[in-house]
């Protein structure tokens, strides 16, 4: 069965003046079931009854037909594109041949502009076509060799208040920062995190933060900062509203609480009702 998008090792089972016909060995005497591998593309020596390694697309008149070239993604599995230009119903992405990638509007996981480069997942549409996706959550490995506390690079690929920050580690293994760390990233940013756990199915739970002990005393020099630039004193408590402080700090109020708790401990603070001051 010779399959759109995929790489396959197919027999040449008819020779004509501008190329070969390949088949897969069983139903090679099949018209049917034969695609055309240009003559440009066929080796010198090859002959009836040999096989090549093939990807397998559609040209420009939308004909199925087959190329020796090795392309950088595959049908179900990710790659970075570049994206060369945005239409009325997409934008559309350069690769390794010469009809290039849709990646339709309601597949993109956050608006692209040409030459960004984004994460997406080839897959075949309804029409029988090749075409891309941003959402490349059910594409991503959970095979990852990470372990807790390794540090690791990924690519955000989507963002939800419900869940948290996406990110395709290495850009093909599934990773997640919990919506409960405060985070200002950005769709298509590249990010560098901590394996905060391994879940039992592979996927990674990420932080962008340190280990709490060390990421303590970082958070606690922000708060230094904050307090020479305001003269000295900031109206944050530790009951002030979560919200609040993460608008003003970037920090959890945990974390907050514990970097001023920190702070009063070296008597670099004092706790007001309504305020922290600087001694």
């Amino acid at each position: 069965m010779i399959e759109l998008g995929k790489r396959q090792v197919l027999m040449i089972a008819k020779k004509v003046e501008f190329g070969v016909y390949l088949a897969d060995g069983r139903v090679a005497d099949s018209p049917e079931e034969r695609v055309l591998l240009p003559g440009k593309e066929v080796p010198d020596s090859a002959q009836i009854g040999d096989e090549l390694d093939v990807f397998i697309y559609r040209d420009s008149k939308d004909r199925l037909i087959a190329t020796t070239r090795q392309t950088s993604i595959t049908v179900g599995h990710t790659a970075l594109l570049k994206v060369k230009e945005v239409g009325k119903i997409g934008a559309f992405l350069a690769w390794e041949l010469e009809k290039d990638l849709l990646l339709p509007f309601k597949e993109q996981t956050a608006p692209v502009k040409e030459q960004e480069e984004c994460l997406v997942a080839l897959y075949v549409d309804k029409s029988g076509r090749l075409c891309t996706t941003m959402k490349v959550y059910h594409y991503l490995e959970t095979d990852s060799p990470y372990k807790k506390d390794d540090i690791v690079q990924g690519i955000v690929y989507e963002i939800s208040k419900r869940f948290g920050v996406f990110v395709a580690v290495d850009d093909r293994y599934s990773g997640l920062i919990p919506a409960k760390e405060p985070s200002n990233v950005k769709v298509g940013e590249r990010v560098q995190a901590r394996v905060a756990g391994v879940l039992e199915d592979g996927k990674l739970t990420l932080s962008l933060r340190e280990k709490a002990h060390i990421q303590i005393g970082k958070d606690a020099e922000i708060i230094l900062e904050m307090l020479e630039r305001a003269g000295g004193r900031l109206p944050l408590h530790d009951k002030a509203d979560p919200e609040l402080i993460k608008e003003k700090t970037g920090m959890s109020k945990n974390e907050f609480k514990r970097a001023i708790g920190s702070l009063y401990r070296q008597r670099l603070i004092i706790i007001e009702p309504d305020g922290i001051q600087k001694v």
